[in-house]
């Protein structure tokens, strides 16, 4: 393997491997997947340059392969602009034109445009090309002498995928990914209710080993991991619940921040993610019969 960057590889399999990223592969980066064969492959674009450039001279990726449409799992894309790419079926136009692509994660055209600003120019993304293939929920994607099952898993995002590789038992989660904070849905094609779907589905995968784009590898039964993080809608509900014993309006408890606590950086992003998953643990309450609305306030039943 490519010896310059050992610390940064780890062995899953057979010509499979994780490579790791800076900040420990939180945003905006993530892991990423090489798979060695007749093919090289790789999943995802979210490491640094200087690691992409350095497996590209050494191995030269043939294929890239998107889980998702999120910018830490695009972001150097465009050094492989010239190889065979994929993506899901379900990824929009938008990703063809940065300002579309802001305006899908952050609601608004205004919001979208800084969004451009602050993360696209900031992180110097690239609008993506049309791929030269498209892959869907079941097709096996056979490379490199791997047979990767593609599991489409929305909730996350509308063209969110994990894969499962049939011959190692190997499962790539993407974005659900076990993180402390717990599931992220907080931009507008977000969906709780499918977010939780899908992170059965996966877990209900016959593997032996997981891994997500922002943690490291797992080996073994998973089952509690998988619980601890779905359990995030539920700790996040119960928090924005009990606000609401007393009438609060939608603007108030996003000013309260139940959901981020008011530790992220950039407020204008943690306004309006928050005002995301708020909304959606609001909506799924009155659904339930849990909380009702007053003109602009929602109040315990």
């Amino acid at each position: 393997m490519i010896s310059a960057l050992r610390d940064k590889i780890i062995q899953l399999a057979d010509n499979f491997y994780l490579i790791t990223a800076p900040n420990k592969s939180q945003f905006p980066f993530c892991n990423t997947f090489l798979l060695c064969g007749k093919e090289t492959v790789l999943i995802d674009a979210g490491i640094d340059r200087e690691t992409l450039l350095s497996i590209d001279r050494e191995k030269r990726i043939d294929v890239l392969i998107f889980s998702h449409s999120h910018p830490d799992h695009i972001l150097n894309w465009h050094f492989l602009r010239d190889r065979h790419i994929l993506m899901p079926k379900e990824t929009p136009a938008s990703i063809s034109d940065l300002n579309l692509l802001g305006t899908r994660f952050m609601g608004n055209p205004e919001k979208g445009a800084y969004w451009v600003k602050l993360i696209g120019k900031g992180l110097g993304l690239r609008h993506l090309r049309e791929p030269d293939e498209r892959f869907c929920d079941g097709d096996v994607l056979e490379m490199s002498g791997f047979e990767l099952q593609a599991v489409y898993a929305p909730g996350h995002l509308n063209d969110h995928y994990a894969f499962f590789e049939r011959k190692t038992g190997i499962l790539l989660t993407s974005d659900i990914d076990f993180s402390g904070f717990g599931p992220f849905y907080g931009q507008p094609e977000c969906s709780i209710a499918l977010f939780k779907k899908s992170i059965q589905k996966v877990m209900s995968l016959p593997y032996k080993l997981v891994c997500s784009s922002h943690k490291m590898p797992m080996y073994g039964d998973r089952t509690d991991d998988f619980q601890i993080f779905s359990d995030g809608f539920e700790r996040h509900r119960k928090k924005i619940f009990s606000i609401c014993k007393a009438p609060h309006s939608l603007d108030e408890l996003v000013r309260i921040s139940p959901v981020y606590m008011d530790r992220m950086a950039d407020k204008i992003l943690q306004e309006t993610f928050e005002k995301g998953m708020i909304s959606k643990s609001l909506d799924l309450m009155i659904q339930d019969g849990l909380i009702k609305r007053l003109e602009d306030k929602f109040i315990q039943i």
